[in-house]
């Protein structure tokens, strides 16, 4: 699938919702919101995150067979999302809104309120959202859509188009990765971590 999108003009987009099959409707009810809501955080407001997520899904739309024939379509849609996302920042000329201290702020209060127990050693946010900002984009990802979105494991997986145990070693890895460069005992590793190392990074 070509990742270029391009603006449909009114009656294109008109003559495609007719035509557009009920599987098209459930997979935007399932991924638009999330889709939404981490485009809002990244490009840095509401307006701009959901105009960027009707044009993906209008892509998604006119390719719709092609994306049906794909391995992953869950994967591929968010590929595209990524992929969306990135050229409006580099159109603007500008990092992700994620990056700005406000956002910022609110991503390392969530993380921090998340991982209070097992950062028991942690008495302040200081140089926890430098640390996430430098996460690989993957276990970023599911830091922003679990610790700022509040999805769960499972959503987590579906939005992203992996499995769950992918998800928990993405979280797993995340919280190793915060905890050395903020120099932090984790102490007992959750359950729900285990076993999971070998998933992908």
């Amino acid at each position: 699938m070509s990742f270029e999108l391009e603006p449909l003009a009114d009656p294109a987009v008109s003559e495609l919702t007719v035509q557009l099959p009920a599987a098209f409707w459930a997979f935007h009810r399932q991924y638009y919101g999330a889709y939404r809501e981490y485009a809002r955080l990244q490009l840095g407001d509401a307006h701009s995150g959901s105009q960027l997520a009707h044009r993906v899904f209008m892509h998604l739309a006119m390719n719709w067979a092609g994306l049906m024939e794909e391995e992953n379509p869950a994967a591929c849609a968010w590929a595209l999302l990524k992929e969306a996302v990135a050229a409006e920042l580099e159109v603007q000329g500008r990092q992700a809104a994620i990056g700005d201290t406000a956002v910022l702020t609110r991503v390392t209060r969530a993380v921090l309120e998340s991982y209070r127990q097992q950062f028991a050693a942690m008495e302040t946010a200081l140089g926890l959202y430098n640390a996430i900002a430098r996460l690989p984009e993957r276990q970023f990802d599911v830091v922003i859509l679990q610790h700022v979105l509040g999805y769960t494991t499972e959503r987590t997986a579906q939005v992203m188009g992996v499995s769950e145990g992918t998800v928990r070693s993405h979280c797993f890895h995340a919280r190793r990765k915060l905890a050395k460069e903020l120099q932090l005992g984790l102490g007992r590793e959750p359950v729900e971590h285990r076993g999971d190392r070998d998933d992908e990074e």
